[in-house]
Parts: structure tokens; C-alpha cells; sequence
């Protein structure tokens, strides 16, 4: 028999949709196994305060609909410390918490790993993050609802960068990773995608935007990720302004995308991730990720999801390029 009988589940940094899904398989998996269940509010910030609270099957009902997380969430720098890692440690042990179930991207990952290491505290991460960047799985949560949202909005600009005659440059999300960008841009038939991977050259963007006019071409699409190394949509739009004497408009998605409520795609793998993370506690597993790698669930070493690159398929780029022009 597992020594596990009693498990505490966060959410931490940046949103995600999709969270909800997975505590709430997290919850009704672990009573199904005969668990107790804990969640713990606020992130690493709530275990260091001790907000605990005894999660019950009714607790999480009519929330997998939910964007967000209805346990809260937070960026606790102190936990990077050792000794509020040892403070988390003994709270839970007071608490007779015996693993610990984290949602987030890689930086809960690397304080999930630390108190592992430690202070020997089994623990399973669970990827929430909707840049898409965490290696060891194809998806994490709110990547599929973050793409179908920043695609709703272009949708309703080129309605209106049509009827101007305009061309629009649209910041998505994604400081080091052009997952959003690439999907967004290949499915809203941008003109030109701008991605960290992938040098700007404003002249062959510039060159672009001018061929299309020549074949008649009235409005332009350029989707721009946060990250990209020409300074984001605005400076890039002036850029393009400056060289070409184009008139443009910027629209910058910011954080609308973290939320709305989950896909069915997020629902769906939030649900499997949280029903993986519990038995792969059972199962006497600790300080790894469960993922979902060609459809299958896996588990893979925490350090493996920061310190391995995650690739994007930059092959998008050629296929937007084509069946835009």
C-alpha cells in the first residue's frame, strides 16, 4: 500500500485556463483512491501562510467551466529562499500533508524541485502555462483557449482593417516562445508572423507588405509575439511606417488571453493531467511533470522541463507564408 493518504494541491504563478480542470480531476481523483485532499490557496504564498482548506467532491463542483483558478494564485519570490522552503516543509508535515500536487509553469517547477530535494517532499507538477513552453509535453493548460481567444479578436480586426484599407500589427503573448504567435497567425491568415526564434528583418517584412499591394492587396495582418527581438508591434508598425510610409494601427491582446473560460481541449487535459498526477504520487513518484506526449500521458524529470528546450515548429512560418501571399 502507497504511504501517501493525504495530498495538497496549488496553483501558482501566472494563470492559466484549464486550472480548474485539473484540480477538480486532481479532488475527485484523489477521494476516489481513498485520499484526503488539501488545497492550498494562493500558491507558494498560501503554504507558507498555512491557507489550507479540506477539498471535498461537492467543493470543486461547477468549476471545470471556469478561466482562472478558483484556488488563487500568486509570485512568491520569498519560497526561492531556503528558509521558507523549510518553513513550506514543515507546514506541510504539521499539516500531515504527505505529497504535494503544484500547477504552473517552470518557475513553480523549480520550487517544486527544490523542496523536493530538500526536504524529501514527494511532489508532481502539473503544466499551466498558456505560452506552450514547457518541455516534456506537447500541451500545457491555456495554450488551446489562449490561441482560440488572441484568434476571435484578429478575426474582428481584419473586419475592420479591411474596411479601412489598414494595415494592423497584433501583439500576443510570449516573451521567449512564438507558440501563440505561430498558431494564431497561421489560423487567422496573418500576412507576416514575428517570432523570438526567428530574427526580425524589417526589409523582407517591408517587402512583403509592398508586394501584396502590388497584387492588390488592401490590408495586412502582422502578428507580433511580445518576445520578438525588434522591440514589439509598436516599434516594429513605426519601423514599417518609416521605411514604406504605410499607415498602421497596433492592438497589444495582453492579458485577455489568460482568461475566458477553457476550451474543450484544456478541459480535456487538465483532467487527464490531474487524474496522472495523483496516481503517479501513489505510485511513489516525486519531482516530476506529468505531461501528454502523441497522446499518451508521461512523466518526465522536473529539471528535464527548464533545463531541455522545448522546439517550435517553425514550419508554421513557411506554411503562413505560402498560403497567405
Amino acid at each position: 500500500m502507497s504511504a501517501i493518504q493525504h495530498i495538497g494541491v496549488l496553483t501558482s504563478g501566472g494563470d492559466a485556463p484549464g486550472m480548474n480542470a485539473a484540480t477538480r480531476a486532481v479532488v475527485r481523483t484523489g477521494i476516489a483512491r481513498g485520499l484526503k485532499v488539501t488545497g492550498i490557496r494562493r500558491g507558494y504564498a498560501g503554504l507558507l501562510a498555512r491557507d489550507f482548506e479540506e477539498l471535498k467532491a461537492p467543493s470543486v463542483s461547477n468549476i471545470i467551466q471556469l478561466g482562472g483558478t478558483v484556488l488563487k494564485t500568486s509570485r512568491c519570490a520569498p519560497f526561492f529562499e531556503p528558509g521558507p522552503r523549510a518553513e513550506a516543509a514543515e507546514s506541510l508535515a504539521a499539516c500531515e500533508i504527505d505529497a504535494l500536487i503544484a500547477i504552473g509553469g517552470d518557475g513553480t517547477f523549480k520550487g517544486l524541485h527544490l523542496l523536493a530535494t530538500e526536504h524529501s517532499v514527494p511532489v508532481i507538477g502539473i503544466p499551466g502555462t498558456i505560452d506552450n513552453d514547457i518541455y516534456g509535453t506537447d500541451f500545457t493548460l491555456g495554450f488551446d483557449t489562449a490561441v482560440n481567444t488572441a484568434l476571435e479578436s484578429i478575426d474582428k480586426i481584419r473586419d475592420t482593417a479591411a474596411s479601412h484599407d489598414r494595415i494592423f500589427f497584433i501583439e500576443v503573448m510570449g516573451r521567449t516562445c512564438g507558440a501563440i504567435a505561430l498558431q494564431v497567425g497561421l489560423a487567422g491568415g496573418a500576412e507576416a508572423i514575428l517570432v523570438p526564434e526567428v530574427p526580425t528583418d524589417i526589409e523582407q517584412l517591408c517587402d512583403i507588405i509592398e508586394q501584396g499591394r502590388e497584387r492588390g492587396k488592401t490590408s495586412f495582418i502582422i502578428v507580433v509575439a511580445e518576445g520578438d527581438d525588434a522591440g514589439g508591434a509598436a516599434t516594429v508598425g513605426e519601423e514599417v511606417r518609416t521605411r514604406t510610409g504605410f499607415d498602421y494601427r497596433v492592438s497589444i491582446l495582453g492579458h485577455v488571453q489568460r482568461g475566458g473560460s477553457p476550451t474543450a481541449a484544456d478541459r480535456g487535459l487538465g483532467s487527464r493531467m490531474g487524474r496522472a498526477a495523483v496516481d503517479a504520487a501513489l505510485s511513489c513518484k516525486t519531482d516530476v511533470m506529468t505531461g501528454v506526449v502523441c497522446g499518451e500521458t508521461s512523466l518526465v524529470p522536473l529539471p528535464d522541463t527548464w533545463e531541455k528546450k522545448k522546439p517550435v515548429d517553425l514550419d508554421l512560418l513557411e506554411i503562413a507564408r505560402i498560403t497567405a501571399s
